[in-house]
């Protein structure tokens, strides 16, 4: 009887252990489809699709949210912001920047959606550039030129990441002297904020240990009527810049920094992206559209200042542009091709979106009436850019 008896509370304990470890999995799996169901009803991509390791260190998503309801996310791959969240006039949610659902995508091809870009944002003339009377080769990799850092720039890098709060992210990344062919080690701090008022301020912050250049910008590709939404012909554009510098066949700058009166870069007032992309000029044939530089009334500033408004008379969403920096590259999707697919499912195609990048000139380090983008050991580079969102 007490044999019975041991077996039957044996068989229980067993019975009950099995049923607890399938209970566990259960949970397990709940709480996977629980935080996947959580993503999708948000509207942002799922947080697990963005779990990898690259070059040896942990990649990850990180949502960004204010007292409105915005929402931001962000990828330390590249530091690049994956998904803007902003209301409409209905107050639906719209996801209003280019981008990828799962980091497996942004490593498949390189696109720069919603990327940090350095060590030297835009184009230098066929690769190289003079400083201290040493001449620098940089890597070619846009025609015969080198574009936004080279092979290999920030945008292919992984940055250390530091929460801060539910609204602020803080990224990191030490640039080795020789990385890309750039003198120095620059240290570089990147500090991305959702402010209460809607908008995503970008704080760069670099110090170096030799001479070199730094030009720190993000291209994130907006469309304001939704991200796979198609043309952003329809999006009023507005620059303050008397001033533009007009390129070569290259897209390098002349050195001219010639008025923008009488030409289709005079965007002083709002005027539809689509009026101007296709008209004759010299200067829209060389770029294919819009993919121009254009000089910031006012010139570098310490504090950010309004430079541009962007606005969809579909979705009523406005987009204000604020930065300290002199220049800013007015960019309308002219290389989009459709071989990339977005968050929606969709394919990106040509001017589905527009890029305003904050910076200083291109190809600077190459025209001395140009400012300066030299950093010295002992000086602090500093800039902040403003994306600020309202209803109209």
């Amino acid at each position: 009887m007490k044999q019975l008896l041991l077996s039957a509370v044996l068989l229980g304990m067993l019975v009950g252990c099995n049923n607890s470890q399938k209970n566990q999995e259960s949970l397990t799996m709940s709480d996977s489809t629980s935080t996947a169901a959580a993503d999708s009803a948000s509207g942002l991509p799922e947080r697990s699709r963005f779990q990898k390791e690259i070059d040896g260190k942990q990649n990850d998503l990180y949502v960004l949210t204010n007292a409105k309801g915005m929402k931001v996310a962000i990828t330390n791959y590249g530091g690049r912001m994956v998904s803007i969240l902003v209301p409409d006039k209905d107050g639906n949610m719209v996801d209003v920047t280019l981008g990828h659902s799962s980091i497996d995508d942004y490593l498949a091809k390189e696109s720069f959606f919603g990327t940090l870009v350095g060590r030297y944002g835009n184009r230098i003339a066929k690769g190289q550039f003079t400083l201290d009377g040493k001449t620098y080769k940089l890597p070619i990799n846009n025609g015969p030129n080198s574009l936004h850092g080279g092979k290999k720039g920030f945008n292919a890098r992984m940055w250390d990441a530091t929460p801060v709060g539910n609204n602020a992210l803080k990224l990191h990344y030490v640039s080795q002297d020789g990385e890309e062919g750039y003198p120095g080690t620059l240290t570089v701090d990147v500090t991305y904020t959702l402010t209460d008022d809607n908008g995503i301020r970008i704080e760069y912050q670099a110090t170096t240990d030799k001479n070199t250049v730094v030009n720190l910008t993000n291209h994130a590709y907006f469309n304001l009527n939704g991200e796979g939404s198609g043309s952003v012909a329809d999006h009023l554009i507005q620059i303050n810049a008397d001033r533009y510098t007009p390129v070569d066949a290259t897209l390098i700058p002349t050195g001219e920094l010639a008025p923008v009166e009488g030409t289709p870069f005079d965007l002083r007032k709002p005027v539809a992206i689509g009026e101007r992309q296709d008209v004759d000029h010299p200067q829209i044939k060389n770029g294919g559209g819009f993919d121009h530089n254009l000089v910031l009334n006012g010139g570098q500033t310490a504090q950010p200042r309004l430079i541009a408004t962007a606005t969809s008379p579909k979705t009523g969403i406005s987009m204000d542009v604020l930065t300290t920096e002199p220049g800013v590259q007015f960019y309308g999707g002219n290389f989009l091709d459709g071989k990339a697919t977005g968050k929606s499912g969709k394919a990106y195609e040509k001017r589905n979106a527009f890029c305003l990048e904050t910076q200083h000139f291109p190809d600077s380090p190459n025209h001395a009436n140009f400012p300066s983008v030299v950093l010295k050991p002992g000086e602090t580079y500093k800039t902040t850019t403003e994306y600020r969102f309202s209803v109209k």
